[in-house]
């Protein structure tokens, strides 16, 4: 945990959210400002800063973010219909937090990335 980490202080419970989703490895809940009508963010419990900085040891933790990814779609409704995973990384790619995080985006058709 980093101390001046908003998504550590969430984790902890020191902030509150709307989470959607617990476990000893990752947390999830829904993003403060939404830019889709489902917005979840995927957190893992361990404060991993950005991509940059993911090891082999993290590996089980990354794959569990997907799966967990899946369950939520499925729990939100928009499994079926479709969803988009964002991972940002870096000032360049739009990371705002410095805690690596994964949007889960969906409930609407979304625009074509690229």
């Amino acid at each position: 945990m980093s101390n001046d980490c908003i998504f550590c202080k969430i984790i902890a419970g020191e902030i509150p959210s709307k989470q959607v989703y617990k476990d000893d490895l990752v947390t999830a809940f829904h993003d403060i400002h939404p830019v889709a009508p489902v917005h979840v963010l995927i957190v893992p419990n361990e404060h991993i800063p950005s991509v940059a900085a993911v090891e082999e040891t993290h590996e089980a933790i990354l794959g569990h973010m997907f799966t967990v990814a899946r369950r939520i779609a499925e729990q939100l409704g928009v499994a079926e219909s479709g969803f988009r995973l964002v991972v940002n990384t870096g000032a360049d790619g739009g990371q705002d937090v410095f805690h690596l995080h994964m949007h889960l985006l969906g409930g609407r058709r979304l625009g074509r990335l690229g």
